[in-house]
């Protein structure tokens, strides 16, 4: 289906041609870039609700500021769909997030425009102002760098670290603040009521409107001067109490809050704020679905979504003939309220995961034992640390690419102490779309090296079941990662009678012959589909789900060796480092010698794509997997180890 962009859209592929337009025509601009966004997404699929929040704003900033060698720096990365879209990828970006198109996020690779690649939160005044120290150093003292932080992002540690360092940098750099409210679920904590104060307190707002009257404030439209932004910014010092001085004591300039959805007043404020020098930060209110009545009215369920029909709202689904099974987010989400209701000790943390991790579940019932924090993965991980030395069972649910941020309070925090916190690990593996800022590559292999650490992965709804019961044993007394993908298992009939596993201990799969296959988590599903398939070759291996990669199944590894030279490992996690790797570990302590092919992720970049897509390119999927072990039983690898990719 061709989507045609309005005939104003049609004419600007760069910001220099932006720039040519009349101020009158931007109301236009913002129009058709706002309704381009959502017929491509609605065929297409994507992000929804954050771009569409920032169409003026993504405008206001190219028309004023010139970029590339001003520098902007989105931060989160879904906010930049308007931003691609006049910087030159407009007729493109129908490939936005599909296998070899347009990235979902900015990307340094993709465009001089993407000067910093995003696609974990609150990055954007760190980085940021390390351009700004640059540009000084180079004597660039024309150059001007903007970070546009929103959808929640503020509410990051790492966002204070940099305001903090900013405010006596001496640099010009200018702060966006895109206040929504919202990031993927409602904002929460001090900093949303400190903003919230700011923005609805009738004091504040009634000195405000004084002092733009005291200003000679006209009607919209009219040139807001450069001294005019420094008396309000003067002005608006001490205002209500304390609730307006957290900038200032951070030495930044605060000016706001302004409606940013007025492209007028954004283009006048953004020039006069471009001549003053010095760190600052400009807080705008934006919607987040601007524009699109179903996205403003549930700004959680369009914060992404698949195709959907533009006319009625309507997200279509896919038609199935058979029952389906549950999203494994969703078993985690109903079965810890499950272990709760018997477990008074038992609680759930996330870092704004509520709803993608389904702990929402729990906080809706029982909300006096499930926290989300926001997006402060390190806190999360340091909160549940503290639960546990009190004797809590605290399930601590942090997407595995986020956990990556809180690594230091893992080691740190909780397995120096020997805390038995149960990470529950969501979207371990490859993510799909979202690309390699959100693939969860690495988590077995920088978990598999931290001492008192269980590593584990269901292959199934069931098992996962089971080692949440595991997991919140008073006998299990270690740190214990359950890691599993996003998306839906294998078992319609999920909600079996949970019961203890054994740590460390695998199970068999099914016997076989010549050759075995060793798998950890749902990838153990690819081995046996593809085991299925080699009946016709008249192959039989053998295959175990090792369900741990920490501890190892030594009694089990014994055994795989006493009878098999021939062996194939499959994880959806990197090859270096990972489950094969801790394979090949035994076999050098056991001075065993065999065969064995690793597959898994491999060590580089993997890019965004449709999860069949990846799970090929990576080569572990049931048809990798059955090329493998007709290779190894054709005897085509000689060597005693070898990586796949």
């Amino acid at each position: 289906m061709e989507i045609t962009p309005g005939p104003l859209l049609q004419t600007i592929n760069s910001p220099e041609d932006l720039k040519k337009l009349p101020r009158e025509k931007l109301h236009q601009v913002c129009d058709e870039l706002r309704q381009y966004i959502i017929d491509v997404v609605s065929v297409h699929g994507g992000h929804f609700g954050a771009s569409l929040g920032v169409v003026e704003l993504t405008t206001a900033l190219h028309y004023v500021y010139h970029t590339p060698y001003d520098q902007l720096v989105w931060d989160v990365g879904h906010q930049a769909y308007g931003h691609k879209i006049l910087t030159g990828r407009r007729d493109n970006f129908s490939t936005n997030r599909k296998y070899n198109g347009l990235s979902g996020f900015p990307k340094r690779s993709e465009s001089e425009y993407d000067t910093f690649g995003v696609g974990h939160s609150s990055t954007s005044i760190s980085a940021a102002l390390g351009m700004a120290i640059a540009a000084k150093y180079k004597g660039e003292k024309d150059r001007k760098v903007v970070a546009i932080i929103g959808d929640g992002a503020m509410t990051a540690g790492l966002a204070f670290e940099g305001m903090n360092h900013a405010g006596v940098s001496d640099t010009d750099i200018l702060i966006i603040l895109n206040d929504n409210h919202i990031g993927i679920d409602p904002n929460v904590g001090a900093l949303k009521e400190y903003l919230t104060d700011i923005t609805t307190s009738p004091a504040y707002n009634k000195v405000k409107d004084e002092i733009w009257k005291l200003l000679g404030k006209l009607p919209v439209g009219t040139h807001f001067t450069r001294g005019m932004a420094h008396k309000l910014a003067e002005g608006m010092k001490g205002i209500v109490s304390s609730s307006s001085n957290l900038f200032a004591a951070l030495k930044l300039r605060y000016f706001g809050p302004i409606d940013g959805h007025n492209i007028n007043k954004l283009v006048d404020t953004l020039k006069d704020l471009r001549g003053i020098p010095g760190p600052k930060i400009l807080h705008i209110i934006t919607t987040k679905g601007k524009g699109y009545a179903p996205a403003e009215k549930d700004q959680t369920k369009w914060h992404a979504t698949g195709k959907f029909d533009k006319i009625t709202g309507e997200i279509y689904k896919k038609n199935y003939d058979l029952p389906q099974p549950p999203k494994y987010q969703d078993v985690f989400g109903h079965t810890i309220i499950e272990l709760a209701e018997k477990n008074e000790k038992i609680f759930g943390i996330t870092p704004a995961m509520a709803s993608g991790c389904s702990l929402k579940f729990m906080m809706e019932k029982m909300p006096d034992r499930a926290f989300d924090v926001g997006i402060a993965e390190q806190h999360a991980v340091t909160l549940s640390a503290g639960m546990a030395t009190q004797g809590m069972k605290v399930f601590c649910n942090i997407y595995s690419t986020f956990m990556q941020r809180a690594y230091d309070q893992v080691i740190h925090d909780v397995a120096i102490q020997n805390l038995p916190v149960i990470f529950c690990l969501d979207r371990a593996g490859l993510v799909g779309d979202d690309g390699p800022t959100h693939h969860g590559a690495y988590d077995i292999a920088y978990m598999r090296c931290v001492p008192n650490m269980i590593v584990s992965a269901p292959m199934n709804e069931s098992e996962l079941r089971n080692l949440m019961y595991t997991a919140q044993l008073d006998s299990t007394k270690n740190s214990f990662v359950i890691r599993y993908p996003r998306g839906e298992g294998v078992m319609p009939e999920w909600k079996t009678e949970m019961k203890e596993i054994k740590i460390g201990t695998g199970r068999k799969i099914k016997d076989g012959q010549d050759i075995v296959i060793l798998s950890l988590g749902h990838p153990g599903n690819f081995a046996a589909a593809a085991i299925r398939d080699l009946k016709n070759d008249g192959l039989n291996p053998a295959h175990y789900d090792m369900r741990f990669a920490k501890p190892l199944d030594e009694e089990l590894l014994h055994d795989v060796f006493s009878k098999f030279t021939k062996l194939i490992t499959v994880e959806d996690g990197t090859v270096k480092g990972g489950f094969g790797s801790a394979i090949l570990e035994f076999m050098n302590e056991y001075n065993y010698h065999a065969e064995i092919k690793i597959l898994g992720i491999p060590d580089h970049v993997i890019e965004h794509g449709t999860l069949k897509e990846l799970h090929h390119e990576c080569h572990y999927d049931a048809e990798a997997i059955k090329a493998a072990v007709l290779e190894m039983m054709r005897g085509k690898i000689t060597v005693s180890a070898s990586i796949a990719g």
